[in-house]
């Protein structure tokens, strides 16, 4: 089904709100584990049933910003940085889907996590998201697929894409003083971010600050590689959890139609598509992103 929703949030200067996130002392929730090998950062938030967050290509936990603090109040949530992203280590093995999946039940063993968890996969992490409820389906009790790669990731406008990664790299490699900055700038937040958000200049100045900080590392090209070139289209169907797939109409990353495809191939599954909405959905539309995933989480 399409969610209007509304209108757009306005979450830039116009509006000033004094985000959940904001009030975190993030670095005591952040901790460095070994997993297959690798260091892994983890951030840990409330107690309760898990839920674990995964990012796309080019992101970290930061992406899950807006969503931590408010599924903490009555779950366990769980951030990674995937390997070679944000602060965890590249890993000495090519990386693959189903390492990633592998990764994945791996620190969930790590952390002590005895029962399935609420799984959230934005791009890339929507296609690791689903591998691992194929792959390991006693670790998904429920999956939400965030515009997920998987279905026409061989279509995936790579010129684009890295254009956009090499432009988060170039800033993330200035300095502090000169990358908050430029995340204060509308303009510049624009020329960053315009290909995964519809509107980059709304977003807060210290959202985008955290975001681009934790983004530009090595994993990109090897993580890319491996996206294209792994088949997930025909196991689709061995999805055997409930499943909530949350599209932007707006996607210029992966097309709104692979939505109705995922909502195909994966039994019981549901769509909700945004309008006015890009490739990020739970950073553009935070308000009506949570609405949806807590009426999901508490079905």
């Amino acid at each position: 089904m399409a969610a209007t929703g509304g209108g757009p949030e306005q979450t830039g200067e116009r509006s000033i709100r004094r985000a959940a996130w904001m009030e975190i002392d993030w670095p005591a929730q952040t901790r460095s584990l070994t997993v297959d090998g690798g260091r892994a950062n983890v951030v840990e938030l409330g107690a309760g049933p898990p839920m674990l967050f995964v990012h796309g290509l080019s992101g970290c936990w930061q992406n899950w910003l807006e969503q931590l603090p408010v599924f903490a109040a009555s779950h366990r949530v769980i951030a990674v940085d995937l390997p070679g992203f944000g602060d965890s280590e590249l890993p000495e093995r090519e990386p693959s889907i189903p390492g990633y999946a592998r990764f994945l039940d791996r620190l969930c063993d790590r952390l002590g996590v005895a029962e399935p968890a609420v799984v959230v996969g934005n791009s890339m992490g929507g296609f690791v998201a689903a591998e691992l409820a194929i792959a390991v389906p006693e670790r998904v009790e429920r999956l939400v697929l965030v515009s997920a790669a998987g279905i026409s990731s061989d279509r995936v406008q790579r010129r684009p894409v890295l254009t956009t990664a090499r432009a988060i790299a170039l800033v993330t490699a200035w300095g502090a003083s000169r990358h908050e900055a430029f995340a204060r700038r509308p303009g510049l937040r624009r020329v960053a971010l315009s290909f995964v958000a519809r509107h980059p200049e709304r977003m807060p100045a210290p959202l985008a600050f955290e975001l681009m900080r934790g983004s530009g590392r090595p994993g990109f090209l090897p993580a890319l590689d491996a996206l294209l070139g792994y088949p997930l289209r025909e196991r689709l169907p061995q999805v055997a959890c409930p499943t909530l797939i949350v599209w932007g109409e707006d996607d210029r990353v992966i097309p709104v139609k692979d939505a109705s495809r995922f909502e195909r191939l994966i039994p019981g599954a549901r769509k909700v598509v945004l309008p006015d909405t890009g490739h990020v959905a739970m950073l553009e539309r935070p308000v009506v992103f949570n609405g949806l995933l807590r009426s999901f989480v508490d079905e």
